[in-house]
């Protein structure tokens, strides 16, 4: 043999081989060990902990959708610009928050015999229909300039006219989040 052959030196043996001398799990047993639980503890105190945690989650996430705090909202509602856009808004009456009474209120007249009367609510129908779409033209508008005057033009995000017009036909009561300025509050 020559000198330049490269010395082989004993290894420590592997670690398959150190755990050797126990026998190999069976498949029930592996799937028993790696199954975890949905729930950690299934006795009736747990329980009622893990509810109670759950119900002080949601009325922390519910007052803080009411208070529009960013983290508690949806992404459609999330970014200051909608707040701008909400808070613009908000600060006015809107035609179409008299949509909703206003068809009730057609709804019930309708159920006379009247045809005059039928005319006539027919008339007061397109009449809303048409002032709310001016109004949410307006409306558009006006927060389309306003935001980009405040953020500049090219910053100003997509859907914010939409967003406001879906916004305004809304009842007041019935907003989410809830409306954070007065009427007549000047943005």
């Amino acid at each position: 043999m020559t000198d330049n052959a490269p010395e082989q030196t004993t290894q420590a043996p592997s670690t398959a081989a150190q755990t050797k001398g126990k026998a190999t799990p069976s498949r029930k047993e592996r799937e028993a060990a790696n199954r975890k639980t949905i729930m950690s503890d299934r006795t009736p105190e747990a329980r009622k902990a893990q509810k109670a945690k759950l119900a002080a989650d949601r009325a922390r996430a519910r007052a803080g959708m009411n208070a529009g705090e960013d983290k508690y909202l949806s992404a459609r509602d999330r970014g200051p610009q909608r707040r701008m856009v909400r808070d613009l808004v908000d600060s006015r009456f809107t035609i179409g928050e008299a949509m909703v009474p206003l068809m009730v209120v057609v709804l019930l007249l309708s159920t006379f015999k009247s045809t005059e009367l039928q005319l006539v609510l027919s008339l007061v129908m397109w009449a809303l229909m048409i002032a709310i779409a001016i109004d949410a033209f307006i409306i558009g508008r006006n927060v389309k300039n306003k935001v980009a005057e405040k953020f500049g033009e090219d910053k100003v995000e997509k859907g914010l006219r939409w967003y406001a017009a879906v916004r305004s036909t809304q009842l007041r009561s019935m907003r989410l989040p809830k409306p954070q300025v007065g009427r007549g509050v000047k943005r």
